[in-house]
């Protein structure tokens, strides 16, 4: 899996802030009653710090106070005002360097009964900020990823819009289990039509013949680490194509690989049962990541670096 990690024991100790107060991991909680618990309602962020500061900040805070608009959601404070608490959080666990996750989840607040309706709701929005030790397993990335193609699929907007990066992950999750069961590391997923859309928690790229390919981005949400991977493609001279493509055309790629906050790039070394390489290439086990993905992650990585801050 791509969030497989090593435990740090420093994690028990932490501070999580819940509406502002910073409270012991061990006594963090919210009530039964919450919005985000009873039905999923809220919408929420992965966050990677670097040298200090947050990765593609503003694109992050953006996002999520689309996504509350979307959902006719009130925050509740600024962006700036969440950002300070953001940093209070990271700073009063001596977070100041790298190696931290932090999972910012803003749901529509208490409720009076457990009921859908947002009239139901009795107080302002509930933010919880968990920021975490956690880092990727290196073995991760050097053994690949396994991808299983399920048949749940990305739905269209008219249903529930996949660009929403909402708390109702069901159907991300039900993709994640049939992957699980088929002895995979995650789903891919597609679209409506039947053409590649995303995996069930990461995006999904592939390189053939020189170009990277992902999909039009209409099935997922809007991924920071994705639009990080296709500006250092752009910046750097590497064609690179947002478009429409079958699985015919990702058993025939050359390379691929996964992106997320979390992880960053992840190769993938097998996909339904076929190793990727070039069609043409010697058969036998998969040779490793790959030229033109341990290029973009080196890319990635320094311009997360230098996109990392602290102030909007």
């Amino acid at each position: 899996m791509t969030q497989q990690f090593e435990i740090d024991p420093k994690n028990a100790n932490i501070l999580i802030s819940i509406n502002g107060e910073l409270v012991r991991r061990d006594k963090a909680v919210v009530s039964v009653f919450d919005s985000g618990f009873v039905l999923g309602d809220g919408v929420w962020e992965g966050l990677r710090l670097y040298n200090g500061g947050i990765a593609f900040l503003s694109e992050h805070i953006e996002r999520l106070y689309e996504g509350a608009k979307a959902i006719f959601m009130d925050i509740g404070v600024t962006p700036e005002e969440l950002v300070k608490r953001l940093f209070a959080c990271l700073d009063a666990n001596r977070m100041t360097t790298d190696g931290v996750h932090v999972r910012l989840m803003v749901t529509r607040g208490v409720k009076a009964t457990p009921y859908q309706d947002p009239r139901a709701t009795i107080s302002t929005a509930t933010i919880v900020i968990i920021p975490e030790w956690k880092a990727p397993k290196p073995d991760v990335v050097a053994k690949g990823l396994k991808l299983h193609t399920v048949n749940v699929r990305r739905g269209a907007p008219d249903v529930q819009d996949q660009k929403l990066n909402s708390h109702s992950k069901l159907n991300c999750i039900t993709a994640c289990v049939q992957a699980m069961n088929a002895g995979a590391d995650e789903a891919l997923m597609l679209d409506p039509l039947g053409f590649v859309a995303t995996c069930n928690s990461t995006h999904f790229f592939i390189v053939r013949r020189g170009e990277v390919w992902t999909s039009t981005g209409q099935y997922c949400i809007p991924g920071i680490t994705r639009a990080a991977v296709i500006r250092a493609c752009r910046e750097n001279g590497i064609p690179v194509f947002e478009k429409q493509f079958s699985l015919y055309d990702v058993y025939g790629a050359d390379e691929a690989f996964v992106t997320g906050t979390f992880a960053g790039l992840v190769p993938v070394r097998e996909i339904d049962g076929r190793l990727v390489a070039h069609p043409l290439a010697q058969k036998g086990d998969w040779a490793g990541i790959g030229p033109m993905t341990k290029r973009l992650t080196e890319l990635y990585k320094a311009l997360a670096q230098r996109e990392a801050k602290r102030t909007l």
